[in-house]
Order: structure tokens, then C-alpha cells, then sequence
């Protein structure tokens, strides 16, 4: 199985970018976040993308490079800042670029960073409007880190941290958990449509 972290803050050296470096590392560290023969983090603003358009030609010279590997893995986590209460254009472009080719049926671990005590709306703004076409699953144990500057970082400070770490962990297990139970789906269906599959490929 193969773990796809992806960043979506528009600037680099980014908090958001830390958590999902932090992610990568302690998923390779944790014994209960095994199970995944390689463990990648995409930084988004790292690369070209455009403002999509909605014609599949004009996804810019970087995109198949990206969705190789969003076809190639098996859970994903998203990683998205909270800025004015939203959720970053990065990543709503990004998940307008996927197709439900690359991302049907697999768990994605949504995590919303806030230097602040805010972050909760990013979470619900995905879960409400951004994973209707491409048929992610999102896992119910999604992440809030607030006061990110703080937390996450080369040595723990304090409780709170040395508790978000385990809170952590247990997304990350459960992530797991899920991309072995949904992976039989899209073996299942792999090469061949199920019924009604063109009818209905656009969620409700």
C-alpha cells in the first residue's frame, strides 16, 4: 500500500508543509502507522499548476507527474491552511483537477492548520462541497491543528503536543484501517464499470 501526503499551503516553508513533513517521517517510525510499502509528501506550491479551467488538455505540464502518484496510492492525506476561514485555493484546484479515475473509493485523512484558535471551517468546507465528483472518502477522524507555530515541531512542548502526537498516530492507524477495507472496491471494479457507473458519476 502506498500513502500520498499532500501540503496545499500557497507559500513555501509553509506550517502546513511541517505537518505533513511530521507525517511522513512518524509513518515511518510508528508501529501502528505500518503497512505502506512507501510514504510520499507533495508540496503543491512547489509546482506549476493553473487555475483549472475545466479542460482536461490544460492541466499544465506538472499535473501527470502528480496524478501518477495520486492514481498510485492508496490513502491520501490532504493538508490545507486556514485563510479567512477558508480552505486553500491550492488545494480546491487540485481536487477539481482529480478525476474519480484517480481517487474513487479511497480514504483521505483531512487536516486543517491554524496559527490561530480557528480551523474548523476548512474542514467542513471540503466535507460539504469538494469530494462530490471525485468520490473521495473522507475518514471521520479528521485533524485541527491550531496554534501550529507551537506543536509538531523537532522537540515536543508540553502536553497538549505530546497529546496531538497520539491523536495523530491514531488518525494515521485508522487511515489504514480504511485504505484496507476500501481497497477491495476498486479491485473489484478495476477495468470494468459497475452498473449505472456513467449514469451516476457525478455525486448528488
Amino acid at each position: 500500500m502506498k500513502l500520498l501526503i499532500i501540503s496545499t499551503s500557497q507559500r513555501p516553508d509553509s506550517q502546513s508543509a511541517k505537518v505533513g513533513r511530521y507525517i511522513a517521517e512518524s509513518s515511518f517510525s510508528s508501529p501502528h502507522a505500518m503497512g505502506y510499502a512507501s510514504i510520499h509528501h507533495l508540496e503543491l506550491c512547489q509546482f506549476n499548476l493553473p487555475f483549472w479551467d475545466g479542460e482536461e488538455d490544460n492541466k499544465g505540464e506538472h499535473w501527470p507527474e502528480i496524478e501518477q502518484s495520486v492514481d498510485e496510492a492508496d490513502a491520501l492525506v490532504l493538508i490545507t491552511p486556514e485563510w479567512g476561514g477558508m480552505a486553500s485555493p491550492l488545494l480546491k484546484n487540485f481536487l477539481l483537477m482529480c478525476t474519480r479515475e484517480e481517487t474513487a473509493h479511497k480514504p483521505a485523512l483531512l487536516i486543517s492548520v491554524s496559527n490561530g484558535i480557528g480551523g474548523t471551517y476548512p474542514i467542513v468546507e471540503v466535507k460539504m462541497n469538494a469530494l462530490k465528483n471525485n468520490k473521495l472518502v473522507p475518514i471521520p477522524d479528521h485533524l485541527i491543528i491550531r496554534n501550529v507555530s507551537h506543536v509538531l515541531n523537532a522537540i515536543p512542548e508540553g502536553a497538549r503536543d505530546i497529546a496531538l502526537r497520539e491523536r495523530v498516530q491514531y488518525s494515521l492507524y485508522m487511515l489504514h484501517q480504511y485504505a484496507q477495507a476500501l481497497a477491495p472496491i476498486r479491485q473489484q471494479h478495476a477495468g470494468q464499470a459497475y452498473p449505472k457507473q456513467q449514469e451516476y458519476c457525478y455525486g448528488m
